[in-house]
């Protein structure tokens, strides 16, 4: 009796360190990282001032400022579409004091550059999917076009003559537009900025006649006579211009587009840490006035898993390479 007792004792305490053991683990290594962040944390964002990541970038930083207590500060590091600044953020210390927010360039660049000095599923560890928005198709005014079967039958009388501005190579507005010209069945000329805002100043001075960029970077200007817009890349219209059509009712249809953006940080980094990123960003973005500032720019926030967006960001790495090896774009 007595050695069935102890027996049974020992059994019930295996059982609850196998139990107790992985919960007390974790809250543990929480509890090491609790003083998180403990000092100012630098947002790399690989594209310059004023285009969608960025403005995405901002708000962010901003909101995440005021919950943890130290400045986020926001790092423009823009170049070669995107990657100059990713491949800095890949070198920073795996610490959580260096945070990545790119837009789908950090999907595309990988497909369009073998030189890279960094590997996205190597190097970084997806936080999450900030948000996402349709692009807006829109032209010069002095473009005779009223419509997108018109801007499309003018540029299947002139191949290679319409220029259409993006954010460089390898950036979103580069390939979202490629992917347009593919389905479309058009050639356009490619003039490459550094930037979604500057190419959107390109459009509005009449340097460049077309553009396929993000919503935030055009609503200002909707309206104001300074561009003619044709259509959104969305399956549905866009709340916040219905009089627009989507560009495959207006004339290519089957397209759909989106620009998204998520949050990286360097591979290495501490799990409990990487959650308490991704915690506090999703309730950062889905305050009301954070997600009001957020639609505003025709942006739809989401906030998933870090494990959602891994695998998310999977699947766009391998969309992104079929599209330009079947477009056979190449940058270097």
């Amino acid at each position: 009796m007595p050695g069935s007792f102890i027996r049974t004792a020992l059994t019930g305490a295996v059982i609850l360190s196998l139990v107790a053991g992985p919960a007390l683990a974790q809250g543990t290594a929480r509890a090491a990282y609790s003083d998180y962040p403990a000092k100012p944390v630098r947002m790399i964002v690989p594209l310059a001032p004023g285009g969608g990541s960025d403005i995405v970038g901002r708000i962010v930083a901003q909101a995440l400022t005021g919950l943890w207590g130290q400045t986020v500060v926001v790092d423009n590091r823009p170049g070669a579409g995107s990657t100059v600044g990713t491949a800095i953020a890949a070198k920073s210390r795996a610490d959580g004091h260096t945070l990545l927010v790119s837009s789908s360039s950090v999907a595309i660049s990988p497909a369009l550059y073998k030189a890279l000095t960094y590997d996205v599923r190597r190097d970084f560890t997806g936080v999450t999917l900030i948000a996402s928005q349709p692009s807006v198709l829109a032209v010069h005014p002095s473009l005779a076009v009223a419509s997108l079967a018109e801007l499309i039958a003018l540029a299947s009388s002139r191949p290679g003559q319409l220029p259409y501005a993006s954010a460089g190579p390898g950036s979103a507005t580069h390939l979202g537009t490629e992917l347009l010209k593919h389905a479309a069945g058009i050639d356009l000329l490619h003039v490459p900025y550094k930037s979604a805002g500057l190419a959107t100043s390109a459009l509005l001075s009449g340097e460049a006649q077309v553009l396929l960029t993000n919503m935030a970077s055009v609503l200002p200007h909707l309206g104001s006579g300074r561009i003619k817009a044709l259509g959104v890349s969305s399956a549905r219209r866009s709340p916040l211009a219905p009089e627009l059509p989507t560009i495959a009712e207006a004339g290519v249809p089957g397209f759909e587009y989106a620009t998204w953006y998520g949050m990286l940080v360097p591979a290495g980094t501490p799990g409990p840490i990487v959650e308490r990123i991704q915690g506090d960003t999703a309730k950062s973005i889905r305050a009301p006035q954070v997600r009001e500032r957020f639609s505003g720019q025709g942006l739809e926030v989401n906030g998933n898993s870090p494990a959602e967006f891994q695998t998310y960001l999977g699947g766009e790495l391998v969309k992104w390479d079929k599209l330009v090896r079947a477009a056979a774009i190449r940058m270097d």
